[in-house]
C-alpha cells in the first residue's frame, strides 16, 4: 500500500529515488505514464496489468475511447528499479509533469502520483480547502 508523501530529487539523468518503503510492491517493475493532473502516476505490473484489462475493453469505435487509450498507452513506459532504488523518468514525462530537480511523490494506495512541488501544494491545498471531501467522508461505510 501507498500512503504518505515525500520530497525527494531528480537527478540530471533524470533518475527518481523511490522511498524505500515504497520500493517492495515495485520489485516486479512498474510502468509511469501521464496522470490526470498534470503529474505521473507510477503503477506496479500487477495494478498496471488490471488497468491494462479495463482500457482495453473499452470500444475502438468510440472515438473518446481510442483518445483515452493513447493517453494511458501512448505516454507509457515500463521502468525498472535500479539497485540505489531509483527509477528513471523518461524526459518526455518530466516535461509534461514540469518535474526539474524536485519532485513530491504522493501514495495513492495502490499506485504512486509524480508531482511538481509547487503544483503539488496547490492541488493539495485544493483538495484541503474543498467541502467535497466531507461528502465522501459521509459516504463511507465506516
Amino acid at each position: 500500500m501507498f500512503v504518505g508523501e515525500i520530497n525527494h530529487t531528480i537527478d540530471e539523468k533524470g533518475r527518481l529515488t523511490i522511498p524505500a518503503r515504497f520500493r517492495p510492491e515495485l520489485a516486479q517493475g512498474a510502468v509511469v505514464t501521464k496522470g490526470f493532473d498534470i503529474c505521473l502516476t507510477l503503477y506496479p505490473n500487477p495494478t498496471w496489468e488490471a488497468l491494462a484489462q479495463e482500457v482495453n475493453a473499452l470500444s475502438i469505435t468510440d472515438r473518446l475511447a481510442r483518445d483515452f487509450r493513447r493517453f494511458v498507452f501512448g505516454s507509457a513506459s515500463e521502468v525498472a528499479l535500479d539497485r540505489q532504488g531509483r527509477v528513471l523518468i523518461p524526459a518526455y514525462l518530466r516535461e509534461y509533469a514540469f518535474l526539474d530537480g524536485e519532485a513530491t511523490v504522493v501514495g495513492n494506495n495502490t499506485y504512486i502520483e509524480i508531482w511538481n512541488p509547487e503544483r503539488w501544494q496547490a492541488a493539495r491545498q485544493g483538495v484541503e480547502d474543498s467541502e467535497k471531501n466531507t461528502e465522501y467522508w459521509a459516504r463511507l461505510q465506516i
